[in-house]
């Protein structure tokens, strides 16, 4: 029987990049982030010598400009000849951020374990282990920033063309895993492929990139998957970042473990105010749920963006002009390794809408259209939908009535705290 083989799969390491949308850094947290993308590719590199795999597959994205800087050449290209030292192959292709026309061929030489798959063709290697063909790659990068809608990233690429241009001895490796940097059927404008082509060209593993996050067709029997990017660079790019490791068996689905490298991860983090008597009660509630997300999320540092929800008598302070701000700061204070980039305010005041349903003044009357709106949730999504077209606003997915009945709940909440402000509904 065949040995079994283990690999990386790594994807957009987008060296280079900058982080997006941030506030004023201190000089400490500028120097955090400016290091977290390049040293997750330090992370990729030592898992890859530590866990001896057999090769690293890397799919696409790798610098994050076509104008990368020597330094980031330098960057990547040690972490390529440390590989190459320790007797690990790699694999590359390029991405739609760094296509292989615009490659800066003065700054690097690839080691030689290295291969760097074509743009131009469909293109491939052979992975021999002990003197055995183990494993057969196959794959293609991006020739220039743009692909051409006319033509299919994927086409070309199967095990029956791999052992065509690569001879009979490609026929006796019992594997096959493919590189291609595409946006599948989750991206249709960046290369996009139909998975069922994927699917049949007689491949074990299909090792994408593009898509950053981690994503495979079918949980139970694997065989096409992004693992996402290996550090996120904004609050899109929530949770734990990182590599896959693979492990194929003759007669077994792919085996995938994910592991992160993100030494930076950002959250969203939503914090229930409603049992917080005060400020300080608040803010420390807020470290604890912090401390909580950080450790499910196995990081060093986080960047937060944390929103307050909940009906509480703070609701009226957190309003006042600066108060967010200086909480803020003050979370900022209390941890060096957590930054909350942002904190918002989605608090409500209490209402006993008992009460001032039994009133019968304005609020009641209006809690009563809200009722008959909630009652009526097929005629409000279809009101809905006529106001959308009414004024050309797209609908990004259809209204179920789980979300119309979501919407009635916060807009008469929303409407009730503006008529309470600063009276009693009269």
């Amino acid at each position: 029987m065949a040995d079994s083989l283990t690999f990386l799969h790594a994807a957009d390491l987008h060296i280079g990049a900058p982080f997006r949308g941030l506030r004023a850094l201190s000089d400490e947290w500028a120097r955090r982030l400016t290091e977290a993308i390049p040293a997750a590719w330090d992370r990729v590199v030592e898992l890859a010598v530590t866990r001896r795999v057999d090769f690293v597959v890397v799919s696409g994205d790798i610098f994050d400009s076509v104008r990368a800087s020597y330094r980031d050449y330098l960057r990547f290209f040690e972490g390529l000849h440390r590989l190459d030292a320790e007797g690990i192959p790699s694999y590359l292709c390029t991405g739609n951020h760094d296509p292989l026309s615009l490659w800066q061929q003065d700054f690097f030489a690839l080691p030689p374990s290295t291969t760097m798959l074509a743009a131009d063709r469909p293109d491939f290697a052979l992975f021999e282990k002990e003197g055995r063909p183990l494993t057969i790659i196959g794959g293609r990068g991006y020739p220039n920033k743009v692909w051409s809608p006319n033509e299919n990233i994927a086409e070309g690429i199967t095990r029956a063309a791999a052992i065509r241009a690569l001879g009979p001895r490609a026929a006796e490796a019992p594997y096959a895993v493919g590189v291609l940097h595409t946006g599948l059927t989750l991206d249709p404008v960046k290369a996009p492929t139909n998975p069922v082509e994927l699917l049949r060209a007689g491949f074990d593993y299909w090792a994408l990139g593009h898509i950053h996050k981690r994503w495979v067709n079918d949980e139970r029997v694997p065989r096409i998957v992004f693992s996402g990017c290996i550090q996120g660079r904004d609050v899109r790019e929530t949770g734990p970042r990182g590599v896959n490791l693979v492990t194929l068996s003759v007669g077994r689905p792919p085996e995938i473990a994910f592991v992160p490298t993100a030494s930076v991860v950002w959250e969203a983090v939503k914090v229930d105010a409603s049992d917080c008597a005060n400020i300080p009660a608040l803010v420390a509630k807020t470290m604890r749920e912090l401390f909580a997300v950080n450790g499910d999320a196995s990081c060093e540092m986080m960047v937060s963006r944390i929103t307050f929800v909940g009906a509480t008598p703070l609701h009226e302070v957190l309003a006042r002009p600066g108060v967010l701000e200086e909480v803020r700061e003050s979370l900022n204070d209390s941890y060096s390794e957590f930054f909350c980039d942002g904190l918002f305010d989605a608090t409500t005041a209490p209402i006993d809408e008992a009460a001032l349903r039994a009133e019968g003044l304005f609020p009641a009357v209006f809690l009563r259209t809200a009722d008959s709106f909630a009652d009526d949730l097929p005629g409000q999504i279809d009101y809905l939908q006529e106001e959308y077209l009414a004024r050309n606003v797209p609908l990004t997915s259809a209204l179920s009535e789980k979300k119309a009945r979501q919407l009635t709940e916060e807009a008469t909440h929303l409407v009730l705290d503006l008529l309470l402000q600063g009276g009693d509904g009269r």
